[in-house]
């Protein structure tokens, strides 16, 4: 995450009682849209709802921004996460980290 973004951006962390990281989400919006850039929780605490949280702040800023819908270029194993929120296959969109890797991508209606 660069420091501009943080400008533009509205970025949750997810932290335990003693202050250590379980997650952090980023939503960005922009002529393309509203975008879902980052949704990370520590994989310890996979299952524990530190997702459920960091997506339901995120859907929640995204509205605060007036954005009738979510774009998420999802891991290919996270995609039944975001299908479960109601969102829906919209195609595909190449890796920003992997050359030559497609993500799927997903609509979610806010």
């Amino acid at each position: 995450m660069s420091h501009w973004d943080l400008d533009e951006d509205e970025v949750a962390v997810a932290v335990d009682g003693e202050d250590n990281i379980l997650g952090i989400v980023q939503v960005s919006t922009g002529p393309a849209g509203c975008f879902l850039e980052k949704l990370f929780v520590e994989p310890d605490r996979a299952g524990a709802g530190v997702g459920r949280v960091l997506m339901d702040w995120a859907c929640e800023a995204a509205r605060r921004r007036g954005a009738p819908n979510m774009i998420i270029e999802s891991d290919p194993g996270a995609v039944g996460f975001y299908t479960r929120y109601g969102a829906r296959e919209a195609g595909t969109a190449p890796s920003e980290s992997v050359s030559g890797r497609s993500l799927p991508r997903l609509l979610l209606k806010l």
